[in-house]
């Protein structure tokens, strides 16, 4: 007869790293959520029944020495009278005959462990099935548990456009990834599952610092540059910021203040661009050269002003 080391696939010696090991590997393949199949989760409740009385040393020695069945129930041998191997007293086993194994309650920690670290979401595993978890319901139309906690967190300017990853800050002290989409706006609500209260999730407000360089008008971003006056008058190539990092760009000759020129893909997400307005800069100081050359220019006539 099959020993609960045979249901986990260890030998009787394993230690407890292995048996834990062995157990997550199982109930990854196994677990309902995942396997829907009847069989599968029948075998799940056995390789949980399993794994409760083998991680446990006290369980496990007295289900060693046979004192408690594949259940946990005490035997009514005791004292190891019962052959493990299932040979004693002619092969009785007082679990055959369509024994109920218990489900074992994981936590959330043990849960997420199993499916890829903390912050795991169902939704990256089953590609959303039918969206986010709202109003304490899971993505397989089950009532959470737990209690979800409110947050909020600030993110840079850049990182609202291009989207990316950043580690936040949890109440109890843990540190987790958060994945930000591009184009996440201010007040948004992101979610991280089994990151609240017992199992409930953590719910992320987002707020976007405020950028000295850029503004965001719909899917663009704005950006003023300044230019010299010999750059202006006599065109240039230049380096200027983007969210995505710093990008080269010709100014045509005698580019005027105000003028207006479009980046295409560096807005938000790749969707929309960067409009580059100019401004044209003048020494701070009085430049003797520069007056010199302004004094002399014989400027055409003309009202700009009109």
């Amino acid at each position: 007869m099959a020993s609960l080391y045979d249901t986990l696939g260890i030998a009787k010696g394993a230690g407890d790293a292995e048996i834990k090991k062995a157990y997550h590997k199982m109930a990854r393949k196994l677990h309902p959520d995942v396997n829907p199949d009847k069989k599968a989760s029948e075998q799940f409740k056995k390789v949980s029944g399993a794994y409760d009385i083998l991680s446990d040393k006290a369980k496990r020695a007295r289900y060693d020495a046979g004192e408690i069945d594949d259940n946990g129930n005490p035997t009514p041998f005791g004292g190891g009278a019962y052959d493990r191997g299932g040979q004693g007293f002619g092969g009785f086993h007082p679990g055959a005959g369509g024994a109920q194994y218990r489900t074992r309650n994981i936590n959330p920690e043990e849960f997420a462990q199993m499916f890829g670290g903390a912050g795991f979401d169902f939704a990256d595993l089953f590609g959303g099935m039918g969206g986010a978890r709202r109003g304490g319901q899971s993505p397989f139309g089950r009532a959470s548990y737990g209690q979800d906690v409110q947050y909020e967190y600030e993110i840079p300017f850049d990182l609202s456009i291009t989207g990316g990853e950043t580690t936040i800050v949890l109440a109890n002290g843990r540190k987790v990834k958060m994945k930000i989409p591009a184009g996440v706006v201010d007040g948004a609500v992101l979610r991280l599952r089994n990151q609240g209260d017992s199992g409930g999730d953590a719910l992320i407000r987002i707020g976007i610092q405020k950028s000295a360089l850029f503004t965001r008008d719909g899917d663009n971003v704005l950006a003023t540059i300044p230019l010299t006056l010999k750059e202006a008058v006599l065109g240039a190539k230049i380096t200027i910021p983007t969210p995505f990092g710093p990008v080269a760009m010709r100014v045509p000759p005698y580019t005027g203040g105000g003028t207006t020129l479009r980046l295409k893909g560096k807005g938000v997400a790749g969707r929309g661009d960067l409009l580059v307005r100019f401004n044209i800069t003048l020494p701070a100081a009085s430049d003797g050269a520069l007056d010199r050359f302004m004094n002399n220019w014989d400027e055409p006539t003309r009202n700009p002003r009109r």
